[in-house]
């Protein structure tokens, strides 16, 4: 039984607490099972009176489950920069995801991954598609699929123009909506502001936060994005109906020192549209799926 996490480097994570992946071994060509702990206690992915797991947990388990083979099994660089394209996360059974009264073993949940990889580079791939089913004992209670590419940091350096995680500077942050609307507990976790002119909110970018920033950047993470999109669901139904599963598409980065509003788009139905904006550019949008909670 594996009871510490895998190297932070090959999951791009600074800390420990939000590293997740346990271990790893291949099941056959370019199929992977991963093993995770889920934490019982988090200011993001477990609900506020503890009970259950957000479904951005889910992502966030199997996001970097692309990263770890990219470099472990298919030998891409650790200084190379990864860059997330397109996310489908779908839990059909929310109730699935309760948190239990003792951590679950390390060897739960199991994530199982397939890659495909795209666009060879002297031999190796430097994009690939990756496809998860993420079990929790017998039980499948979610579905993951995402797109990513990655690029050389001298690359990588030339199309952000020199912007550096360090030497960039970021806009000051808005006020938060109140907690309970978006599903948390504490004001440092709300990553939108009260709604301005035509209903939009905007976006705030706390680069302290420990989670959407457990390390420096130069952008906007995705991870703040699905969050979100979450939030804006919350906002959008009154607090009644939660997210249940999320597809989003990544158009550009976003910088830290320009705002960023968020729109909501309700039509009434089980999918709501969000999209967020930089000037009239859409960085980001996502359709995500409610359900009673």
């Amino acid at each position: 039984m594996l009871t510490t996490t895998v190297p932070g480097r090959l999951v791009h994570r600074a800390a420990v607490a939000e590293t997740l992946i346990t271990g790893r071994r291949r099941v056959g060509a370019d199929r992977f099972a991963l093993s995770a702990q889920w934490p019982r206690v988090h200011p993001v992915y477990v609900s506020p009176d503890r009970t259950a797991y957000e479904p951005l947990l889910v992502a966030e388990t199997v996001r970097p489950c692309g990263a770890l083979p990219a470099h472990a099994e298919y030998g891409v660089p650790h200084d190379d920069r990864f860059v997330l394209h397109g996310l489908r996360a779908a839990v059909p059974r929310p109730g699935h995801l309760a948190v239990e009264a003792a951590p679950a073993p390390p060897a739960a949940p199991v994530v199982g991954v397939t890659v495909t990889p795209r666009r060879h580079r002297g031999g190796r791939p430097d994009a690939l598609t990756r496809a998860a089913d993420v079990r929790l004992g017998d039980e499948r209670v979610a579905t993951v699929r995402l797109d990513v590419s990655w690029t050389r940091e001298s690359v990588y350096r030339r199309l952000r123009g020199g912007r550096t995680a360090g030497a960039v500077p970021v806009a000051p942050l808005p006020p938060a909506l109140p907690p309970a609307a978006v599903g948390h507990a504490l004001p440092a976790d709300v990553v939108l502001s009260p709604p301005g002119p035509a209903g939009r909110l905007r976006l705030r970018v706390d680069t302290a936060h420990p989670v959407f920033f457990d390390h420096p950047l130069d952008h906007v993470p995705g991870t703040l994005f699905l969050e979100a999109a979450g939030q804006a669901a919350r906002v959008c139904t009154a607090g009644r109906r939660s997210p249940v599963s999320l597809h989003a598409s990544f158009r550009r980065y976003a910088e830290l020192d320009r705002p960023v509003r968020v729109e909501v788009c309700d039509d009434g139905r089980t999918v709501l549209q969000v999209r967020a904006l930089r000037g009239e550019s859409t960085v980001f949008e996502c359709a995500v799926e409610v359900a009673e909670p």
